[in-house]
């Protein structure tokens, strides 16, 4: 299994994040990459790689090309009005107030941002980009003939919509990557979201199609984070019906309930007839991990990679969250190592 890479990832770097209601130290560090790529020795799993260049023609066919706008010139746009330090949103449109009113950079954070946790600095877009074709090259692997591919990429995605910024995320590479195989040929892509955080932004994107098929397992909103999104009604709508699964569940899940959902997931996955899977690795469904609350353990992820295996389709890891750092290398190569097992 090729590992997908690159240092670009170090230059989104802010020193910390709006969450909940205060300024703290950043959980997204650059130590995250840095950790899982030395712990995914070549001699096990396969050469590392560095991402070949992609135009935005496959990104522009999820995010809209205002939001990409806003991302490629928020930074100079913010220091240009005098703020200081790296910008982050402030002020977020609600009920009648006019979201598109304003040209001010303030306004487009809000307008493009859905919370505090998205600071942007000045390389961050190189970040970005660098980050998305990571998960195309992964994906052009495997429609290539891989068996799999992993995409280490960071910032991570998957709470990026078609317009908008949060959770850590710019650019959704999982969804990115699912559109590419689809016009690449594929008459159907699924994406398994395994992060303890709902996918929100990947749900949105596909949630009126049948081409791509999405399926979730993580903490219940009505306790957990992005609040939002994620109850188990929503399933698509029009096109889309029935081709969206989420799966929440209780704070203190751990690995058997949680497996008993993976395998629905799973099922779920294989009566949707997909050429492909693309799988939304967060790791934060660790025990110890800091700003989450499943119980699983490492030795889990190792059962939980051999079930993934079972789907039997070509398969791109995509990366996402997991932050108990001390332990992320290790939960990740627990993860590929079942799903390479015999």
């Amino acid at each position: 299994m090729k590992i997908v890479t690159s240092e670009a990832h170090q230059l989104h770097a802010p020193q910390q994040e709006l969450s909940p209601g205060q300024f703290l130290p950043i959980f997204e560090k650059p130590e995250r990459v840095d950790i899982v790529r030395s712990s995914l020795g070549e001699d096990e799993f396969g050469q590392t790689i560095t991402p070949s260049p992609f135009g935005d023609e496959t990104t522009l066919a999820v995010h809209d090309a205002d939001y990409l706008a806003f991302l490629k010139t928020a930074y100079a746009a913010s220091k240009e009005l005098g703020v200081e330090g790296d910008p982050t949103p402030c002020v977020w449109p609600r009920g009648r107030m006019r979201a598109e009113s304003s040209d001010s950079i303030v306004a487009k954070f809000g307008r493009y941002c859905f919370d505090g946790c998205v600071p942007i600095t000045e390389t961050t877009f190189q970040a970005v980009v660098a980050s998305r074709d990571i998960a195309l090259s992964a994906a052009k692997l495997v429609y290539e003939g891989d068996r799999a591919a992993f995409a280490l990429c960071r910032p991570p995605g998957h709470h990026a919509g078609p317009n908008y910024a949060g959770g850590y995320c710019f650019l959704n590479n999982a969804a990115i990557a699912a559109q590419w195989l689809r016009d690449a040929g594929a008459k159907r892509v699924a994406i398994l979201d395994i992060d303890y955080h709902h996918g929100n932004g990947t749900q949105e994107i596909f949630f009126d199609r049948s081409d791509v098929v999405f399926a979730s397992i993580h903490g219940d909103p009505q306790f957990e984070y992005p609040f939002y999104a994620g109850h188990a009604d929503e399933v698509g709508e029009a096109e889309g019906h029935g081709f969206n699964l989420n799966l929440p569940l209780p704070a203190g899940t751990a690995y058997a309930q949680w497996s008993e959902n993976l395998s629905k997931a799973i099922e779920f996955v294989g009566g949707c007839e997909p050429d492909y899977l693309v799988v939304s690795v967060g790791m934060d469904t660790f025990v110890d991990d800091p700003i989450s609350s499943f119980c699983l353990q490492t030795d889990d992820y190792v059962k939980v990679g051999e079930q993934i295996e079972v789907i039997g389709l070509p398969t791109v890891f995509i990366f996402e969250g997991g932050y108990a750092v001390s332990a992320l290398g290790e939960n990740v190569a627990a993860l590929l190592r079942g799903f390479r097992r015999p």
